[in-house]
């Protein structure tokens, strides 16, 4: 049974961004883009907001040969290969292949399109991310930590929302990056 999985990077103060915009702080090394890659590996299908996506469609024609360090290359080939669904009120036409626009996140959709599918769906974004924790719709949280405080930005996690989770993996992936995934209980 596929799972609705919310995962991103973020800094050990909890942002996804710093306050103006910027997460170059949180560039994996190798070692933890390959952890990273193994994590996706399961996913078939990505939903992203329209900011989410403007900074993922770069993968969409991203160099993916031997001029890149190999998880670089099999992370542009994960993505091309997976589905994708924007929502946006604004977008015309999608910038990459495998990919449709929806105008609006309605919850049943989702747990639809999740029930129906073969892999897992993540949810990236946290704009996103917290409409589908709201309704209920997220079975589980990875949180890739990065060894930064950034002091303010955008929050992985929205206000307001209380969740019961179970620890499912804590790792230390390398360059002080750490990876939590929980199961959001029911």
């Amino acid at each position: 049974m596929a799972r609705l999985i919310y995962s991103m990077l973020q800094s050990a103060d909890g942002y996804t961004a710093d306050e103006r915009g910027a997460f170059g702080w949180a560039a994996p090394d190798e070692r933890v883009h390959a952890y990273v890659n193994a994590l996706a590996s399961s996913v078939g299908t990505y939903l992203y907001g329209r900011r989410m996506y403007d900074v993922m469609a770069f993968w969409e024609t991203a160099p993916d040969d031997a001029s890149q360090p190999a998880a670089v290359g099999a992370w542009a080939r994960h993505w091309r290969a997976a589905d994708k669904v924007v929502y946006s009120r604004t977008l015309d036409a999608p910038r990459s292949a495998r990919t449709r626009i929806e105008r609006a996140f309605e919850p049943d959709a989702v747990r639809a399109l999740v029930a129906g599918a073969r892999r897992d769906v993540a949810v990236s974004g946290p704009e996103l991310a917290a409409q589908a924790l709201r309704a209920g719709l997220v079975d589980e949280i990875q949180q890739i930590v990065f060894p930064v405080i950034v002091g303010g930005g955008t929050r992985f996690l929205p206000a307001g929302v209380r969740l019961d989770l179970a620890l499912l993996e804590a790792r230390d992936v390398g360059s002080g990056v750490v990876v939590l995934r929980h199961a959001v209980r029911r």
